[in-house]
């Protein structure tokens, strides 16, 4: 498969992933990142938190590689590990509570990851 389309999946499932919270507070991270951009400039100590900076690092990665002639596999590697960073998380957290929104909504970003490394893996 296409290294370029692998690495617009992982923008575009990680973007797909479901967060909840007590108070019955909920959003998908394509909000989440909505809400950061706008506090960036505002209020950057806001936002400064690992695990909203290594993923929208990651995503910038990513977005970098979908520009490059043919892109490399360590830039791959490092914005697959800055996402996997928050939507494994995430996915344990479906896991050990038994909520499938979570759960489920990590698992498109999760086999898209798979598929990927078994992609750079072959080359």
């Amino acid at each position: 498969m296409n290294k370029k389309l692998l690495n617009a999946f992982l923008i575009l499932t990680s973007l797909l992933g479901y967060l909840e919270w007590g108070g019955g507070n909920n959003m998908f991270l394509f909000q989440a990142e909505q809400e950061i951009f706008s506090k960036l400039f505002q209020d950057p100590l806001s936002v400064a938190h690992p695990f909203t900076l290594l993923p929208l690092f990651g995503q910038l990665v990513l977005l970098f590689t979908l520009f490059q002639r043919s892109p490399g596999k360590v830039l791959t590697l490092i914005g697959l590990g800055c996402l996997s960073f928050l939507l494994l998380f995430m996915f344990l957290i479906g896991l050990i509570s038994f909520n499938y929104k979570i759960l489920f909504s990590t698992v498109p970003f999760l086999v898209v990851a798979i598929l990927t490394i078994m992609e750079l893996r072959r080359k």
